[in-house]
């Protein structure tokens, strides 16, 4: 048990290591051949933290652990907005003024829909994976396309962020070499962290599938933790949103699709995850609608009131794995969770449906 959680750590430690490795890599040698910054932070950056779900997705996948693929992908979706969203406006409220954004914010609602039709068969197959897989080919090539008609201010955020520029032939080799080693740790950290996962839910009797939504999904997304929360500390506030939007797109898409076409049978979805988990994804997707539909800002209580209701889904898996008494079913603990996190969603467009004047939201 004790060798099976260190191999855990291990992996977890390689993935993160491996994405920051890779991402920075990845991004100036994007900038050193002359890609808009915006871009690069929109794509490689937000697709590059989900590195390490893309990685344990496919070994999970080629290793046959569905559980943990579905789970990572789920978890991870709902521990971006409700913790890591959650946690970055309460360090400092979130304002975006990002057309892109607005419009990402749908996308990822209508993938997280996708998603839960998909599921909801109880296989993603390979077809579900090639449908998948051409949305984030979709997804990327419009976002490239679209991306440098954003502001100004924008750009000039991304820039500084992610904008490095040179002609130094050590400047490339040395780039290439991080996105080389990023891969080989996301590679290996993926390996361990599967197998510890793995032998933890076995000697502890839990299911793969909690094990994935926590544990594995709260450490793949490390690498979003950071680059949001640093973000919003620094100011860089579309920087923190966008990573989380774009992450959870990359997730659905990219990380689930990839997976079902590596997995022989496709992946199966366990059985519960129907009931709770996924739709409970989706309701957490439409709950950012306040912030990006009107008013385009997350308060400090709204921040707040996402860790808490991650703090609320995480209390009823830990009750479920203890099999306390008279505990709701996942159906009614669905309702539970959802209901009141709508209703306050439909109270916050209504009292915020009159737009702010021009300028307000910076």
């Amino acid at each position: 048990m004790s060798s099976a959680l260190g191999l855990m750590i291990l992996g977890l430690v390689a993935l993160v290591i491996g994405a920051e490795g890779l991402v920075r890599g990845a991004s100036r040698l994007a900038a050193r051949s002359g890609v808009s910054p915006l871009v690069i932070g929109l794509t490689i950056v937000a697709f590059g933290t989900s590195a390490p779900e893309l990685a344990v997705g496919v070994r999970a996948a080629l290793g046959g652990q569905s559980d943990i693929v579905v789970g990572n992908v789920i978890g991870s979706n709902i521990f971006n907005v409700l913790f890591i969203l959650g946690l970055s406006a309460l360090v400092s409220p979130l304002v975006v003024a990002q057309r892109l954004v607005w419009v990402d914010v749908p996308v990822m609602i209508g993938v997280s829909i996708l998603g839960l039709a998909l599921c909801w068969d109880g296989t993603v197959g390979r077809v579900d994976g090639a449908v998948l897989v051409a949305g984030i080919v979709v997804y990327a090539g419009l976002t490239a396309r679209y991306g440098p008609r954003e502001s100004r201010e924008v750009s000039d955020q991304y820039a500084g962020q992610f904008g490095r520029r040179g002609h130094s032939a050590w400047g490339w080799v040395l780039e290439v070499v991080l996105v080389a080693a990023g891969f080989a740790l996301l590679t290996a950290g993926s390996h361990w962290l599967v197998d510890g996962a793995v032998t933890v839910a076995t000697a502890l009797g839990v299911s793969q599938l909690v094990v994935g939504i926590t544990i594995v999904a709260g450490g793949t997304s490390l690498p979003e933790l950071a680059t949001s929360v640093v973000a919003t500390v620094k100011g860089e506030r579309d920087i923190a949103v966008g990573n989380i939007v774009g992450s959870n797109i990359f997730n659905l898409l990219a990380v689930l699709g990839t997976s079902a076409l590596l997995a022989r049978g496709g992946v199966a979805v366990p059985g519960g995850a129907e009931a709770l988990d996924i739709p409970f994804m989706v309701v957490v997707a439409v709950a950012c609608l306040p912030v990006f539909l009107s008013g385009h800002r997350i308060e400090r209580w709204e921040g707040a009131l996402f860790l808490a209701y991650y703090g609320a889904y995480l209390v009823y898996l830990i009750l479920e794995i203890r099999g306390t008494p008279g505990l709701p079913s996942r159906a009614t603990a669905l309702w539970l969770l959802a209901m009141p996190l709508l209703l306050l969603t439909g109270v916050v467009l209504w009292n915020r449906r009159t737009p702010p004047a021009a300028g307000a939201s910076r």
